[in-house]
């Protein structure tokens, strides 16, 4: 049943196609880890069930449980122990879930194990009897480790079980990342523009309290016709074993009393996980109506915060942790209609609030998105089995959607509200050139005839904000208007990126369309007459690579004199500013640092003068040695740059600083066959997906996107064009490195 080599995590849970909260739960996790560990860290699944061969499971299922018969947890204890490959067991518990007396039938699976347990509770109720704190505590003995979804139930296993702090750890119920954008398309596709819609989902049954809402709903229609309440999700399955649909049928008695037929719809299905988040993030407010004030967490909660609904909840301990007053109300009392309605008629009636609380609770849920989690457990298998060394991170694949709604057939957009392309923010140079440069090399890899539309717009922006004399601008407004900032700001560094890139295109003049490199080929020659008045390191070591690439496909000596005059430029810099402990070209290091050694580099490789090899590993392994610690990269802040004579500023990292690493970690590389700069490049790539002190991942699996910002406590979720155009461009890089699917790196201690 596998290699030694595949050390492998068993869940033991219920699971899909059975029908429960636990189920899903699991099966997300199972997904999340296979999405981010590859096969690095493999899963099966112990399935429980409470009849024998009940269910069709998928292949990840190797064993099926029955929970009432206590000898089964013994025999498949037996049967787990004779694994080699098997090197850790998680079990996810709910009271109810295991045989005998408050469960206490998997004390015996446990006893019989002898392999290293992790237990999920998922529910940790207070002031217990004597029984159940004397299984829950049996439970804790045998773990070699607790988690628990929120921090309320940490507290309660500390103070009221006793249980070792150092034995428990927190890690949130996992979500599912959606696109800000889908809000209003999905509101326009279900044709509810212009209602307000509520809801609430769900294994139906008693305890979920929709009556609640029910009755507080005729005052809010008189005043609020267009409010839609859907009620989404089927009776729990032991709830219609027991007494069928006498819940439901008690709640459509209730709507037809109360004329509500046109404002409350039941969504009576178990719904796919696609159809489910469809509903949730078309919905503007989400109730949560649970009567039960001991339960931990909620799934449905967590879910409705992470698709931008405000939130009105009863005060379980998930949502005492989680709501605040920017994110949703919390009702302070249980079953209590008339609060229920005044908290939805504040927030119907204050759109601006509601809309507020959405967009908070979409951006704080991205910490708990499923990848995210998986991280977090990912990191807890490493500990527990001494494997972390093995774990690597899955390359994520390469995706262009965010690219192509950001652009318009004017160009590439500067900024998005989230997800969502921000007209008002315009275009700039920067971005269209970085758009132009990532389109080439995508085709480059794959050939993709359609990326050459991509391209022909970035040159076609890049052509048109060309002067006369040569000169480039570089902001332009949504009107295409050029901006006050092309008078304000120093321009020198977006004419050396123009530089570098047109190089770039015309260095590529095999593969591509001979009339698209004749323009580029235009636009070089009315540049290149000003190269002679750049003065700024950044513009001179782009204007370096731009030289580099040109004189590739048309060496000339001219160019090589120029190169050298430029590089000499930056050596003299070196000359001036370094020091016995400080190898740089100025007083300080600023962005995109690492253009500068680089820029040195491609001057060796054209004229083979070896001061510039030297000085341009010199200055780049000083730079590294500032960049690498602890196994993680951790770039210059943006907060305050790092001054000769200063400490340095942490926190406030940027994509474009990581990518710009990665390209030149790639050149020394490829350059030197040094290996120490590969091994780096991976950590440097790393970063993006999660090796960061946030241990978060910084792009977007759903669209291909890059998140602005690595904060010192969160993630500046914004997914803009710089920081979504570096990205892409390091992935392409990764391409050299990856073997087959899997991307052959170490996390290094995250």
């Amino acid at each position: 049943m596998g290699s030694e080599k595949e050390i492998k995590m068993l869940i033991v849970s219920s699971y899909p196609p059975r029908e429960c909260g636990l189920a899903t739960f699991s099966n997300d996790i199972v997904n999340s880890v296979k999405k981010v560990f590859g096969n690095t860290l493999p899963i099966e699944v112990c399935a429980l069930q409470n009849e024998k061969n009940n269910f069709e499971y998928g292949n990840e299922v190797t064993y099926v449980l029955s929970t009432a018969f206590i000898d089964d947890y013994r025999q498949i204890a037996e049967k787990i122990n004779k694994r080699k490959d098997i090197g850790l067991v998680c079990i996810q518990h709910e009271f109810g879930l295991y045989g005998g007396e408050y469960g206490n039938y998997l004390l015996s699976f446990l006893l019989a194990l002898n392999k290293p347990i992790i237990t999920v509770f998922h529910t940790v109720l207070p002031e217990p009897n004597k029984k159940r704190k004397k299984v829950v505590r049996a439970l804790v003995d045998l773990s070699n480790k607790i988690v628990v979804l929120t921090n309320k139930s940490s507290e309660i296993l500390i103070n009221q079980y006793n249980c070792q702090i150092s034995k428990i750890k927190v890690i949130p119920h996992g979500t599912h990342i959606v696109l800000w954008e889908q809000k209003e398309i999905l509101k326009k596709e279900y044709y509810y523009s212009h209602k307000i819609v509520m809801s609430t989902f769900g294994l139906i049954s008693e305890n979920k309290g929709i009556e609640t809402i029910l009755y507080a709903m005729p005052e809010i229609v008189a005043k609020h016709p267009e409010v839609i309440y859907m009620v989404i999700g089927k009776t729990h399955p032991e709830i219609i074993k027991r007494e069928g649909e006498k819940y439901r049928n008690k709640l459509t008695d209730i709507v037809m009393e109360l004329h509500l037929e046109n404002n409350v719809i039941f969504i009576n299905e178990y719904l796919e996980l696609k159809q489910l988040l469809k509903y949730l993030t078309l919905s503007d407010i989400y109730l949560f109506t649970s009567k039960d004030p001991n339960q931990a967490v909620s799934g449905t909660f967590a879910y409705a915060m992470s698709c931008g609904c405000a939130v009105i909840s009863n005060p379980i301990p998930h949502a005492v942790e989680t709501l605040d007053d920017s994110t949703g109300i919390l009702v302070n009392e249980f079953n209590n209609t008339s609060e229920f309605q005044k908290a939805i008629l504040k927030l119907i009636e204050n759109k601006e609030e509601r809309l507020s609380m959405g967009r908070n609770a979409y951006s704080q849920s991205h910490t708990t998105t499923w990848e995210n989690v998986a991280i977090k457990y990912g990191l807890l298998y490493g500990e527990l089995t001494s494997k972390e060394e093995d774990l690597r991170f899955n390359l994520p694949p390469i995706k262009l959607d965010h690219i192509k709604e950001l652009t318009t057939n004017i160009g590439i957009l500067q900024f998005s509200n989230f997800s969502q392309p921000d007209p008002s923010s315009g275009y700039t140079l920067d971005d269209n050139a970085r758009g132009l440069i990532n389109m080439v090399m995508y085709y480059s890899f794959y050939h993709d005839e359609s990326v050459l539309k991509l391209a022909n717009i970035y040159l076609s922006f890049v052509e048109g904000i060309q002067r006369e004399d040569g000169f480039f601008d570089n902001y332009r407004d949504i009107d295409l208007k050029l901006t006050e900032q092309n008078l304000e700001v120093n321009l020198e560094d977006a004419n050396g990126r123009s530089l570098w890139v047109l190089g770039y295109v015309i260095s590529e003049k095999e593969i591509l369309p001979w009339h698209f490199v004749k323009r580029a080929e235009i636009c070089w020659k009315k540049a290149y007459k000003n190269i002679h008045q750049v003065s700024s390191p950044r513009a001179i070591a782009y204007t370096l690579k731009g030289l580099y690439y040109y004189h590739l496909i048309s060496p000339s000596e001219t160019i090589k004199l120029q190169m050298e005059k430029l590089a000499d430029k930056l050596l003299n810099l070196y000359n001036i500013n370094s020091a016995e402990n400080w190898c740089w070209y100025e007083d300080y290091m600023t962005y995109v640092n690492n253009v500068l050694p680089e820029a040195m580099l491609y001057s060796y490789l054209a004229t083979k003068n070896k001061k510039y090899l030297k000085i341009a590993t010199i200055t780049f392994d000083f730079l590294l040695s500032h960049y690498f610690m602890k196994g993680q990269l951790k770039v210059i802040s943006n907060r305050g740059w790092f001054k000769k004579q200063n400490e340095r500023e942490f926190y406030g990292e940027q994509p474009i600083e990581v990518a710009t690493t990665i390209i030149t970690l790639d050149l020394f590389y490829q350059v030197t066959g040094n290996v120490k700069y590969k091994d780096q490049l991976e950590v440097a790539f790393n970063w993006f997906l999660g090796s960061n002190h946030l241990k978060q991942i910084m792009y977007n699996p759903e669209n291909g996107a890059c998140y602005d910002g690595l904060e010192d406590k969160h993630i500046n979720i914004n997914q803009g064009a710089e920081s979504t155009l570096c990205f892409l461009k390091a992935r392409l890089i990764m391409n050299k490195y990856a073997e087959k699917e899997s991307y052959k790196k170490k996390i290094l201690k995250i």
